[in-house]
């Protein structure tokens, strides 16, 4: 990488300082404070199925524990002659050693570009050529495979790649790939304290600087890689504290891959704001997961609103789990279901909805904005409006617009869908190689999601869908989010996603793609009559019905409607 500092404009860093929204902390510093306050306190927990995954007994450690390591790791980066502003790529499971790795490179500068344990060679290579790593860095074993040998095999493709490194490859007993070189985690001694502290007094971290390289879906086309700074990623990381109202206290589970905003703001950046404890999950198990909760006794987590609806419908399975010390869930990534929302807090556990993406783009509907859990599911606040406030300082810093996505003037009035277009603090500067036009003309963030404003006095947003989802019908806008969110409380139904099926005379006509509870039927006659019992427009009811054992996702979580439109069937009516 060239552009590793002061990737913000420095107008707009003086401007959102002074205003409060940027401070001078870096991400380095929020651990290091954590060390030392808490260093004989219990830090991270490996996943209980650690052996399974890479061969070797999970681990627990405390903060002091944790930096001893993490000192040595980053020593070992040093010696590898791993400089500033250069990229480490990352394919690690959720697990103490990916925690390790970003801490060591953010002690010296080095940027992280994460990738999901999914992505395979072509992925892989084509990222690291994109961002020019200068090391990877992966395990030993993985199940029955590896990426470290498509790496180690593929450097010479990828200009600038000096090191393929395995992580504990002794515990995972495999042996190495050519061109692989090895790391067991250790403590650090004197001299390499010593070391890492000298190299940091001489070329410090400064907030505006180059911290990560994420990348995104990539469902439509390539992904891009987002470039992400302290600076966003600390004011992004606000809203996962003070929604959820973590504090050191809190023992938090985190199943989602921290490659991106759902894992790394939602869990690692609330863990070093608050100290609390980190215990990871990978790859999502449900038994697994809910052993964990009670083993650990854990008191917050996330899921994915599927996940939460299931285990409701689930009784048996939900009287037999602990969940007694589990007091708040955060979920996202798909329009909640107000029965979802409404059953787990009958159970007295709120759920947080979040809404966000890669870009930093943030909204969250925490039961202090919305206690009603039916509100909750479905609207936003729309951040900016005068003579509202909310409890998170998204509210203080985050301004969004709602525009139409014909003539691109704001929307002012409800009941009309525009794209929502955001600006604030937790917006990173732009994709890596300037892909793109992220941002309009007054700099606010195209998200390319669909929203409605809504409330008495125009304060909430209402999901639609995302602008490429939305089903027309004979010049009428559908929202699939809308649809889903009533199918999904159909009693039969786990999972769902509307997408529209092409027709000769309509342009689109609606298909609605569920997974059933197992032993479950369900009709298309029986899902309308359901929907007319909801008293809908006739034009919104699916022409089609299918049902699947599950739905293709990415690696992120998101359902994949571009393969569930692949030879979709000629729609029949009802």
């Amino acid at each position: 990488m060239t552009l590793s500092r002061g990737l913000h404009a420095a107008q707009k860093v003086r401007d959102y300082q002074a205003r409060g929204w940027w401070s001078e902390e870096t991400i380095d510093q929020l651990y290091l404070a954590q060390v030392a306050a808490r260093p004989d306190t219990v830090a991270v927990v490996d996943p209980a199925n650690r052996e399974t995954l890479l061969g070797s007994a999970p681990r627990r450690l405390t903060w002091g524990e944790l930096d001893d390591e993490v000192t040595a790791l980053a020593a070992h980066f040093d010696d590898l002659g791993l400089r500033r502003g250069e990229v480490l790529g990352m394919q690690l499971p959720n697990s103490i050693e990916l925690v390790e790795v970003y801490l060591a490179a953010w002690l010296l500068g080095i940027v992280v570009s994460p990738m999901p344990m999914q992505y395979r060679e072509h992925e892989v290579i084509g990222i690291a050529r994109r961002a020019e790593f200068a090391a990877f860095i992966g395990t030993a074993s993985f199940g029955n495979r590896s990426s470290l040998t498509d790496v180690a095999a593929n450097a010479e493709h990828v200009p600038g790649l000096r090191h393929v490194i395995a992580i504990d490859p002794v515990a995972g007993g495999q042996a190495l790939a050519p061109g692989v070189t090895p790391w067991v985690p250790r403590a650090a001694d004197v001299a390499e304290r010593e070391r890492v502290a000298a190299r940091r007094a001489g070329d410090p971290n400064q907030p505006n600087d180059l911290t990560t390289i994420c990348w995104t879906s990539g469902t439509e086309s390539d992904p891009k890689g987002v470039l992400r700074t302290h600076l966003d990623w600390i004011a992004a990381s606000w809203s996962t504290v003070e929604g959820p109202m973590l504090t050191c206290d809190d023992v938090a589970l985190n199943p989602f891959p921290m490659v991106n905003m759902g894992g790394i703001n939602s869990m690692l950046l609330p863990w070093l704001r608050t100290g609390c404890v980190l215990v990871q999950h990978h790859p999502f198990d449900l038994p697994t997961f809910l052993e964990q909760i009670a083993a650990e006794r854990i008191t917050y987590t996330c899921a994915a609103p599927t996940v939460l609806m299931s285990l409701l419908q689930d009784a048996e399975l939900l009287d037999r789990t602990d969940l007694s010390t589990l007091t708040r869930i955060s979920s996202g990534s798909a329009p909640l279901q107000p029965a979802m929302v409404r059953g787990w807090q009958e159970r007295g556990i709120g759920i947080i909805n979040f809404f966000g993406s890669n870009e930093g783009a943030i909204m969250l509907s925490s039961v202090e904005d919305f206690p009603d859990p039916d509100d909750r599911a479905r609207y936003f606040p729309r951040y900016g409006v005068p003579g509202f406030t909310w409890p998170s300082r998204l509210g203080e810093s985050t301004y969004v617009r709602v525009v139409d996505t014909e003539t691109g003037l704001d929307l002012t009035e409800p009941g009309t869908p525009g794209e929502l277009r955001v600006i604030g603090p937790t917006l990173f500067p732009g994709y890596l190689g300037g892909a793109g036009e992220p941002f309009d003309e007054e700099g606010y963030l195209k998200t390319g999601d669909l929203f409605e404003i809504a409330g008495d006095q125009g304060q909430l947003l209402l999901y639609v869908g995302r602008a490429k989802d939305l089903v027309i019908r004979g010049g009428m806008n559908i929202s699939p989010a809308e649809l889903e969110g009533l199918i999904g409380n159909h009693p039969a139904v786990v999972d769902v996603a509307i997408i529209g099926d092409p027709d000769e005379h309509l342009g689109e006509t609606v298909a609605a793609v569920v997974v059933l509870t197992p032993g479950a039927s369900l009709s298309l006659t029986e899902i309308n009559d359901f929907l007319r019992g909801k008293r809908i427009a006739s034009y919104k009811l699916p022409a089609r019905l299918e049902i699947r054992d599950e739905m293709p996702r990415n690696p992120t979580g998101k359902i994949l409607k571009r393969h569930l439109r692949m030879h979709t069937p000629t729609p029949t009516r009802d």
